[in-house]
């Protein structure tokens, strides 16, 4: 099945969930793989020197134009479910190859685990490989650490940790937020799924996470069918931030019926992963469970969270109790976590905010699984204000931007890098950028179908509230 799922003007409510499940079901995988970036290779560029090899058992991929023009942009991938058959450079295949036609070299470390959580690895490879590029390429004048997703941290930490070998940073969707927050905020959703919703799920440490996982699924599946259950799934997903929007072809519902079913979306494919094999796989890294609930207050973080109005809406609409619920979560048995994978974590994946140099963060509005509020955390951390600049594509989904959206973002940082200053902020003048570069380059992934398809720019001044849990 191709193309996307239709839903008319005024839906039959039991009809578009229906349609929503079979294309759900049916692009589960697809899912899985557009989120991780496995993308079709660019058209070979002439004039390009291209290397390729392994460092300590981390594959890397370097592309040097003959016009070098003495920037080199380093790409730290995000989470792959299974390594890829080619390794990327930047998010989108057409970026790589504008950035090469214009003089820019490109490198990326595959990292010696290239599967999940690998943000340590990125952290020793990435080093490996600039350190391979100064003796067989030659020493950039400028270097620019770059990334998406869990990428876009390691790129803020990787600067943060070797300040003296970057000259600038871009993070792309990135979980800014840092690590622990994420596997906190995931902790919040099941905890709150299992709470609410009475099913027997192991909050940490599962003893089968896949088992675990499915077992999660299944009661998001039977909950979202339920009138008097909806709501609750809506509670679970705002206390990450998780929005009713998942659509990169649309914006985003009005309805509170919609805006549950697309929250539910999130839950069943992306958040639920927080109780299966991907936290499993964290905890095996971290040597524990980094995640902890002791002491938090339910009310307290759905108060931060920017989906709390949605939240109101569903109990309203259905005539039942936000406070009863929230005292249901209240009054539950808590999880702590344990002390040495917490301190893994906030060493391999938490931007602190020394920022010696520009940085340039782009969230999309509507991300289910890193949402905008990680880029308020990372600001409220930075030492220097004036070198950090933050953007929104109004878009929803993760890490859905266009070719164009993440030229014009990149072009901003080097002006900020060669001038000092940064180019005007009016996100009109950036999107008229962004459109002038042509439709080949305005094209973003979407999920529902698994193939490309067309946008309009859309920078957003950034707006996000606070992240949930700190």
């Amino acid at each position: 099945m191709r193309g996307t799922v239709r839903i008319c003007a005024k839906p039959d409510h039991r009809a578009r969930r229906t349609a929503k499940k079979v294309a759900m079901r049916r692009f589960g995988v697809l899912l899985v793989v557009v989120l991780m970036g496995l993308v079709a290779a660019p058209a070979a560029a002439s004039g390009v020197r291209r290397y390729e090899g392994e460092i300590d058992g981390a594959r890397y991929r370097v592309m040097v134009p003959d016009r070098w023009n003495g920037t080199l942009v380093l790409w730290s991938h995000g989470a792959y479910g299974s390594p890829p058959d080619r390794i990327a450079l930047t998010d989108r295949p057409e970026t790589e190859a504008y950035l090469l036609s214009h003089g820019y070299a490109l490198g990326a470390s595959l990292f010696r685990t290239p599967v999940g959580w690998s943000a340590e690895d990125g952290l020793r490879d990435q080093i490996r490989l600039l350190d391979w590029f100064r003796r067989e390429v030659g020493t950039p004048r400028r270097t620019i650490s770059a990334g998406e997703s869990i990428g876009g941290a390691t790129s803020l930490v990787l600067a943060e940790r070797n300040p003296g070998r970057f000259d600038g940073a871009l993070s792309l969707c990135g979980a800014t937020a840092g690590g622990a927050a994420y596997w906190n905020s995931g902790l919040d959703v099941v905890f709150a799924l299992s709470v609410l919703l009475d099913v027997d799920v192991d909050l940490v440490r599962a003893a089968d996470p896949a088992a675990n996982q499915a077992r999660l699924v299944e009661a998001i599946t039977k909950a979202a069918g339920d009138p008097a259950a909806r709501p609750r799934l809506a509670l679970a997903a705002a206390l990450a931030d998780v929005p009713g929007w998942f659509d990169p072809t649309a914006p985003r519902p009005a309805s509170v019926d919609e805006q549950v079913d697309w929250a539910v979306v999130w839950l069943r494919h992306f958040r639920a992963w927080a109780a299966g094999p991907a936290r499993a796989d964290l905890e095996r890294w971290a040597g524990g469970n980094p995640s902890g609930n002791v002491g938090v207050d339910y009310r307290r973080v759905l108060g931060r969270s920017d989906e709390r109005a949605l939240v109101t809406r569903a109990y309203a609409a259905a005539g039942l109790d936000l406070e009863a619920d929230l005292d249901r979560l209240a009054a539950a048995p808590r999880v702590a976590p344990e002390p040495r994978a917490v301190a893994y974590l906030a060493r391999t994946s938490l931007p602190v905010g020394r920022t010696p140099w520009p940085v340039l963060t782009v969230h999309n509005a509507g991300d289910g699984l890193l949402p905008a509020s990680n880029g308020t955390a990372y600001a409220d951390r930075v030492r220097q204000p004036e070198r950090l600049r933050q953007y929104t594509v109004d878009r929803a989904g993760h890490c859905r931007f266009s070719a164009a959206e993440e030229i014009v973002a990149f072009r901003t940082l080097f002006e900020r890098i060669g001038t000092g200053r940064w180019p005007t902020a009016d996100v009109t003048v950036m999107n008229a950028a962004a459109a002038g570069l042509g439709p080949a380059l305005q094209l973003t992934s979407n999920p529902l179908t698994g193939s490309d398809v067309a946008v309009r720019p859309a920078f957003a001044p950034f707006q996000a509230g606070l992240y949930p849990r700190p």
